[in-house]
């Protein structure tokens, strides 16, 4: 599905309700089933989660071995990966997309097995699919390189709890992401488990069973990142965004500060969040360390285009290992555009512009970021989304929320 994007104004209004946070709710979901007697509320209806939830409702009291296929859920696969590792006597294989299949999980995998996991590559060495034999782990001590994905790190978090000596995990080299552990951490301790973190050393304490809870999951601060673009390279605009928290766990509420350097205001009441832009406001070039927050790089750099305003951007080692090369990525759709843009292993800079290219076709990469991030772009030409129906993998509603603040999408 290809959509073209534009308006006849830039005049924005509206109150949106964004679906509760990917990462939140699938820390919750592996959570709920090591501990059943938790319940929650405000979850994500993203496609990842739901793959998440599948998987782990699958029905696994057959002795035979299960495929159970997780498509593009990166989270999902490390997430399973350590589950599944901590499952005695059920044996799966976890497999999924093309693009999966070339996302390495090696360093997870290695970690698990020195905790004692039994889990054996179905293919290529250090790549899914995996066949992993659940296996009842008593070794607590383990070690990993601390500038990997966030998600590898926080998926031996979450199972240390249920093993019989928790975990305590060493972290080698210059720690990446602290805001995706911390929140791991931060759910951990709202269930009254017990946690360290001090120095490059992280102790989750077992407990073998919770106290009944709900927990209720705060919107999702990633998808909120396109309504701070827009409010950015609109004239004048008033978006209202449920259910947010001024002190949230989620790194990606950085938003609010990187965002304030582009003329936009935040004001919060209630959990909402309401954005506002600050008329007649001169942008300056950004030189910021997304080292914490890599998943709004997307949606920065393409902000700073249309704001005809340079950026220079590091700390992005890690999108080269997401749904697409997404530095690779960037360089190519941005081009299109009339940018001119270089990267390297972990930086991008953009050069300020005050031209863009109508009508160019944006390719999306099977990369949810990539067919959103652009999208605001359409506040300054008409742009092209192709294989815009990818945003269903983290924010099903986004084309109707587009609709709804006057965007014409055909």
């Amino acid at each position: 599905m290809n959509l073209l994007l534009q308006t006849i104004h830039s005049n924005l209004k509206a109150q949106i309700a964004v679906t509760g946070s990917k990462s939140e709710t699938n820390r919750l979901l592996l959570l709920q089933a090591l501990f059943p007697n938790i319940t929650l509320a405000n979850t994500s209806n993203s496609d990842d989660s739901e793959v998440m939830q599948k998987a782990l409702n699958a029905d696994l009291s057959f002795r035979e071995t299960r495929d159970l296929d997780i498509h593009h859920a990166g989270t999902a696969m490390r997430f399973l990966t350590a589950y599944f590792a901590t499952q005695e006597g059920r044996e799966v294989v976890l497999t999924g997309s093309q693009r999966m299949t070339e996302r390495p999980i090696k360093v997870l995998v290695d970690a698990l097995k020195q905790l004692g996991a039994q889990i054996t590559y179905e293919k290529q060495e250090g790549f899914p699919p995996i066949r992993i034999k659940g296996q009842k782990i008593t070794s607590n001590k383990v070690s990993i390189p601390a500038n990997v994905s966030s998600q590898y790190i926080s998926a031996l978090l979450l199972i240390a709890p249920k093993l019989d000596n928790g975990i305590e995990l060493t972290l080698v080299g210059e720690i990446t992401s602290v805001p995706y552990i911390k929140m791991t951490l931060a759910l951990l301790n709202d269930l009254d488990i017990q946690t360290s973190f001090e120095g490059n050393i992280i102790k989750v304490f077992p407990k073998q069973e919770v106290e009944t809870k709900e927990m209720v999951v705060e919107s999702d601060w990633s998808s909120a990142s396109y309504f701070f673009s827009l409010v950015a390279l609109s004239e004048t605009a008033s978006i209202t965004l449920t259910s947010y928290k001024e002190n949230s766990l989620q790194g990606d509420s950085a938003l609010v500060e990187i965002y304030k350097k582009m003329g936009v205001i935040s004001n919060f009441e209630n959990n909402t969040l309401s954005l506002s832009k600050v008329p007649n406001f001169k942008p300056e070039i950004l030189n910021l360390d997304l080292n914490n927050t890599p998943d709004i790089a997307q949606t920065i750099v393409v902000t700073c285009l249309g704001l005809g305003i340079g950026c220079h951007l590091t700390g992005l080692h890690t999108l080269k290992i997401k749904e697409t090369d997404r530095l690779e990525a960037l360089r190519v759709e941005l081009t299109k555009l009339g940018a001119t843009i270089s990267v390297t292993n972990d930086s991008l800079t953009l050069q300020p512009s005050n031209t863009i290219n109508h009508n160019v076709k944006i390719a999306t990469y099977n990369d949810h970021r990539m067919a959103m991030a652009f999208a605001p772009l359409a506040l300054k030409v008409p742009i092209i989304i192709e294989n815009a129906d990818v945003v269903s993998k983290s924010y099903p509603d986004f084309w109707e929320d587009m609709k709804s603040l006057g965007f014409f999408i055909s």
